[in-house]
C-alpha cells in the first residue's frame, strides 16, 4: 500500500508559508547604500550572517528589478557560494539567505554548490564537497554560475518510489523553480538552472505496481532508496534540505524575485590574480571567504566559450554506452 509520511510533506509546496506583500515604491527609490537598521545585525562573516559584498549586490539587484517593475515581491534572495558548505551535526552556518523587508526577517540556511566534473585525461573542474574552487557557465559542466538571476515558473515531477516501511513505499515528487539568468547567467534556462530539494531517489529497480498511476504500461514503478544530500554538491542548480525548501518556494509561487549569487567572473579573476601576485584579497578590498580560500588556493572561472568545446569534443571521444534495462526488484512484490 502507499503511504504519505511526514517526511514528504518537505515537498509539498503548497504546504508553506505564504508569501509577504510586495515592497513600496518609497522602497525602490532608497538606493541600496540606505541599508535598513534592523537588516545591520546580520551582516558580517560570522555564522548566520551575510557578507558585506554579497548584500550590496544582492539589494542592489532587487531594487533595481523592483524599479523597473519587474519585481513585486517583499523578499529576495542570496547566496554566498565562497561559504564552506559544511554540516556539523545535520547543522550548517547557512550561505543561502532569504530577505525580507517587509516583515524585516533575515534567515540563512544551506545550499548546495556545483561538483563541476573530471574528464579523465582531458582537463579536472570538479568541486570538493566542503568549498568550490571551479565557477563557470558553460553547458553540461555541472558548475555554478555566480550573478544576477529571476526567478521564475515552478515545476514539479515524479522521481520515484523508495520504502518507508518493510511493507510500504511511498513516491517522492519534488518541485524545482526555474532560474532566468541576466549577463553571463543568461544561458540558465539553457543549462536547466534552478532550485530544488536536495533529494532524490537512487539504486531503482521495477516493482510490480500496476494500480500506482506512476505505472508503466508493464504496470511497474521505479523503486529506489531515498538519499537527502544536503551540504552536498548538485549538478550546477541551487539545492536546499528537504526540511527548508517548502518555505523557500512558497516565497516565489507566482510572485518572481531576484537571486544573487556571489561570486561572479569578474570577482574570481581579482581575487586569484591578488593571491597570484602574493597580496591579501582582503587588503585589496576584495571579498572571499578565508577559511575557503585557504583550501582552495585559488578559485578558477570556466568561461562558456572555453569549456563547452572540450565538453562537447570529450563527449564525441567517449559516447555513452547503450541504456542497460532497469532490473526487475528482487522479492515478492505488495
Amino acid at each position: 500500500m502507499n503511504s504519505n509520511p511526514g517526511f514528504l510533506t518537505f515537498f509539498r509546496l503548497f504546504s508553506a508559508v505564504a508569501c509577504v506583500s510586495a515592497p513600496s515604491l518609497a522602497l525602490a527609490s532608497e538606493g541600496a547604500s540606505a541599508l535598513p537598521s534592523w537588516l545591520k545585525e546580520h551582516v558580517g562573516e560570522g555564522a548566520g550572517q551575510i557578507a558585506p559584498k554579497v548584500l550590496e549586490r544582492a539589494r542592489a539587484l532587487y531594487l533595481e528589478k523592483v524599479a523597473e517593475g519587474k519585481v513585486r515581491n517583499g523578499c529576495y534572495f542570496a547566496m554566498d557560494a565562497t561559504r564552506p558548505n559544511d554540516l556539523t551535526d545535520g547543522v550548517s552556518g547557512g550561505r543561502f539567505y532569504t530577505i525580507c523587508d517587509a516583515e524585516r526577517s533575515f534567515r540563512s540556511i544551506s545550499a548546495g554548490h556545483g561538483g563541476g566534473r573530471n574528464l579523465p585525461g582531458v582537463v579536472n573542474f570538479s568541486n570538493g564537497r566542503e568549498c568550490a574552487k571551479n565557477f563557470g557557465n558553460a553547458l553540461d559542466s555541472n558548475l555554478t554560475a555566480g550573478g544576477a538571476y529571476l526567478t521564475s515558473e515552478i515545476k514539479t515531477s515524479f522521481k520515484g518510489y523508495y520504502r518507508s516501511s518493510a511493507k510500504q513505499e511511498s513516491l517522492l515528487t519534488r518541485s524545482f523553480v526555474q532560474f532566468d539568468g541576466i549577463g553571463e547567467t543568461a544561458n540558465a534556462r539553457q543549462r536547466a538552472i534552478g532550485g530544488h530539494a536536495a533529494a532524490l531517489v537512487s539504486g531503482i529497480c521495477m516493482l510490480k505496481k500496476p494500480e500506482s498511476p506512476y505505472a508503466n504500461h508493464d504496470g511497474y514503478i521505479p523503486l529506489g532508496k531515498l538519499v537527502n544530500y544536503a551540504g552536498g554538491r548538485s549538478d550546477g542548480c541551487t539545492s536546499w534540505s528537504p526540511e527548508e525548501t517548502p518555505q523557500v518556494l512558497s516565497m516565489v509561487k507566482d510572485n518572481p524575485t531576484t537571486l544573487y549569487i556571489y561570486p561572479e567572473s569578474r570577482d574570481i579573476s581579482a581575487v586569484t590574480n591578488a593571491v597570484v601576485s602574493g597580496q591579501s584579497p582582503e587588503s585589496d578590498g576584495l571579498y572571499w571567504n578565508a577559511s575557503c580560500l585557504k583550501e582552495i588556493g585559488s578559485p578558477t572561472f570556466w568561461p562558456r566559450e572555453k569549456l563547452e568545446p572540450i565538453i562537447v569534443r570529450y563527449k564525441q571521444d567517449h559516447p555513452a554506452p547503450p541504456p542497460r534495462p532497469v532490473p526487475i526488484c528482487e522479492g515478492p512484490s505488495n
